[in-house]
């Protein structure tokens, strides 16, 4: 049996993988039957540990795909509920990013991406880009966030206001960029990691929405070490997986109030000596979080 060697896949397409062992890229095949393996979820994507022979000077072959400490999922689009669509696994943090100007941050896609990190026990971090057109002082949304406990980083690709806290903090991490089309991802990583030039679309005049830039995710290796993750735009996203009761959990600022609730399985939207409740009405828990906290629910429960 020929010697196998682990690696880290950069790319996927098409049955062929690229993956990075011991610094350098080489492009292998994956096993007909892994293929084969009946299974309801991407068999190998960038991100994921592989095992990796050659039988032949010429190839290289998969032959085992290693279990992933934790991955970021969406439903695939089209195919029912029941198809998960793995854009990246092992992931160390999301840097769900979002701008200045247009387009208009929303929170409500933000609670999301934001309940997936939490459901995936990946660390989020969030990037406000585009900072030459902020408005001065800090926004309401920003403080109520960071009151919570998220980091929220606030930089500029055109200018490099911001860069070196953000390149800082991907040091030895394997990381993504996450969020809506036209925020900047692109344009960020061409910052982060020179000469990469990944193709750059403007904001669409007539509907305010980021055009698609990004066709195949790649994992990058950063200049000072870990991996950065390019993944196609994404403008609504289903959170895949979540057990309707673990929702409160995704929500920190719940944690304590969700404990004093006199039932057990409270679902914190109308129930009578309901601690959430009580904390959103004095003021201790933001109400617009509340609030896509129950669409969020509303929508499990669909």
């Amino acid at each position: 049996m020929a010697e196998t060697i682990q690696g880290l896949v950069v790319r996927s397409t098409a049955g062929f993988v690229d993956v990075r062992i011991d610094g350098e890229v080489i492009q292998a095949r994956i096993r007909g039957r892994l293929k084969n393996t009946p299974r309801t979820t991407d068999l190998c994507v960038i991100g994921d540990r592989v095992m990796v022979s050659r039988p032949d000077e010429l190839s290289f072959v998969v032959v085992e795909v290693l279990p992933r400490a934790s991955r970021f999922s969406r439903r695939q689009p089209g195919r029912g509920p029941n198809k998960e669509d793995v854009l990246v696994a092992n992931l160390d943090q999301l840097l769900i990013t979002f701008c200045y100007g247009r387009p208009v941050l929303k929170t409500r896609l933000l609670d999301r991406f934001l309940v997936i990190a939490e459901h995936q026990h990946i660390q989020p971090v969030i990037v406000m880009n585009k900072a030459d057109l902020r408005e001065p002082g800090d926004p309401s949304w920003q403080k109520a966030y960071e009151s919570i406990g998220y980091r929220v980083l606030t930089v500029s690709a055109g200018t490099g206001e911001g860069m070196d806290t953000l390149a800082a903090a991907l040091q030895d991490k394997i990381s993504a960029f996450v969020g809506p089309s036209g925020v900047g991802k692109s344009s960020l990583i061409n910052r982060i990691v020179p000469g990469l030039e990944l193709n750059i679309a403007s904001v669409s005049d007539h509907h305010g929405k980021g055009r698609h830039t990004t066709r195949v995710a790649s994992l990058h290796a950063l200049p000072k070490g870990g991996f950065l993750a390019d993944t196609p735009g994404i403008r609504e996203l289903a959170t895949w997986a979540l057990p309707i009761e673990h929702l409160d959990r995704c929500f920190p600022e719940l944690t304590t109030y969700r404990e004093q609730c006199a039932f057990r399985s409270c679902s914190h939207t109308h129930e009578p000596q309901c601690a959430v409740l009580d904390a959103v009405s004095a003021g201790d828990v933001d109400r617009e979080r509340y609030e896509s906290y129950v669409r969020l629910r509303e929508e499990a429960s669909a």
